[in-house]
């Protein structure tokens, strides 16, 4: 199996971005995932340092149980619970069958570009 890639973007213009992403789906070889933002303030807001720490723990670890990753992290199984929840909506994180825990990337790649107005 291809090993997954994601790359994180933050574009106002997610027609732009929807386009682009489009052009890659159509080459013959895998070209990675991306997942976009439209700002900066979206970004930091859905993806805190707490939340990044549990991604880091999943990484290249195969499947964990929720109550493993609370205990790898250091913190309360309820709120990495709820956590988990909005990683798995955003797409960084993907539940299991046997309702474990799995990070799909090998790598994530940050794409950001600030400029002042």
């Amino acid at each position: 199996m291809t090993e997954r890639y994601l790359t994180i973007t933050m574009q106002t213009d997610w027609k732009g971005a929807l386009r682009a992403i489009s052009h890659a789906a159509k080459e013959e070889t895998y070209q990675g995932e991306v997942l976009n933002f439209e700002s900066p303030g979206h970004f930091f807001g859905q993806l805190s340092e707490k939340r990044w720490e549990i991604v880091r723990a999943a990484q290249s670890k195969g499947e964990m149980s929720v109550r493993e990753l609370a205990r790898t992290v250091g913190r309360d199984v309820k709120r990495v619970h709820e956590d988990i929840v909005i990683l798995a909506e955003l797409g960084l994180l993907e539940r299991t069958e046997s309702g474990g825990v799995i990070c799909p990337y090998s790598s994530l790649h940050i794409d950001m570009y600030l400029k002042a107005a």
